[in-house]
């Protein structure tokens, strides 16, 4: 199974908490991880599965080498991924150079690195639920492969994932 962790950069600390716990969770149930490198949701994904040595499972796409200083060899966009970012983005033609990669990054997380391979499932935070931001091109890319989306800002879909978690750790 293949977990698309993503969101805002914005995302609030005791939210980020919840996804370390719960990304440390599914990396222990033999999930596979694919992020973005980026500060926030990203991040607290990663280090989930840094915590449950699931280094190897994991597939963080950058935009471009050593993006926020994260060392993943998977870096860089290809032209089929600028496409399905450019075919999704309200205002490609305004978007500089480096917003287009990251924008063509997140094909990759949805898609994994030969665009063909959809996640399982997305996991996300974004303000007020709503698909806005950089992370909306990863989100209306999953909606269009019927990926489930469980975005974290919607205090009831946190409640449902945190009691699972918590009946789960119960004998």
């Amino acid at each position: 199974m293949i977990l698309t962790g993503i969101g805002s950069q914005q995302t609030p600390l005791d939210i980020q908490e919840a996804m370390v716990k719960i990304a440390s969770f599914l990396a222990s149930k033999g999930f596979m991880l694919r992020s973005g490198g980026a500060n926030g949701a990203d991040s607290a994904f990663e280090k989930g599965f840094r915590l449950a040595k699931a280094q190897d499972r994991m597939e963080i796409y950058l935009p471009w080498p050593r993006f926020n200083d994260n060392p993943s060899p998977l870096y860089g966009v290809c032209d089929e991924a600028i496409r399905i970012a450019a075919g999704i983005h309200p205002a490609w033609p305004r978007c500089g150079r480096g917003v287009r990669l990251l924008h063509g990054r997140n094909a990759y997380q949805i898609l994994g690195k030969t665009l063909d391979k959809p996640s399982d499932i997305v996991i996300c935070w974004t303000k007020n639920a709503q698909m806005i931001g950089g992370t909306r091109t990863a989100l209306i890319l999953a909606k269009q492969y019927d990926i489930p989306i469980f975005n974290l800002a919607d205090s009831r879909v946190l409640k449902h994932i945190m009691r699972e978690l918590d009946n789960d750790d119960k004998p």
